[in-house]
Order: C-alpha cells, then sequence, then structure tokens
C-alpha cells in the first residue's frame, strides 16, 4: 500500500490544531465557569437569600 508523501505532515498538522481548539476551549469553559461563581456569589452576598424576608404587616395587638 502506498502512502501519499504529505500525509504525515497533514495529519500532524490537523493533530495539533485539534489539540489547541481544546485546550482553548477548556480554558474558555473554565473561565466561564469561575466568572459564573463569582457572580453567583456576588449575588448571593448582596441578596442574602437565605434570610426571611421582613413582614409588611404587624400583627394584630391584643392584650392590653
Amino acid at each position: 500500500m502506498v502512502v501519499p508523501p504529505g500525509l504525515y505532515a497533514d495529519a500532524a498538522r490537523r493533530g495539533a490544531r485539534a489539540l489547541w481548539l481544546g485546550r482553548l476551549a477548556r480554558r474558555v469553559l473554565g473561565l466561564l465557569l469561575c466568572a459564573a461563581v463569582v457572580a453567583f456569589v456576588v449575588w448571593a452576598a448582596r441578596t442574602q437569600p437565605w434570610v426571611e424576608p421582613p413582614s409588611r404587616t404587624t400583627p394584630p395587638v391584643r392584650g392590653w
């Protein structure tokens, strides 16, 4: 079987590009994940969703 002369160089170039794109995609996704975590922490610190909101009405006064 005869292999074309430029096959190895072409495959190596494409493989290197695929590895580079994979690394780039992982970095971008990692940065997006970090940004999402920071945004969530800032939101949670400002709104404090674990705290019960104050009541808008006062309970009726009885027994005076």
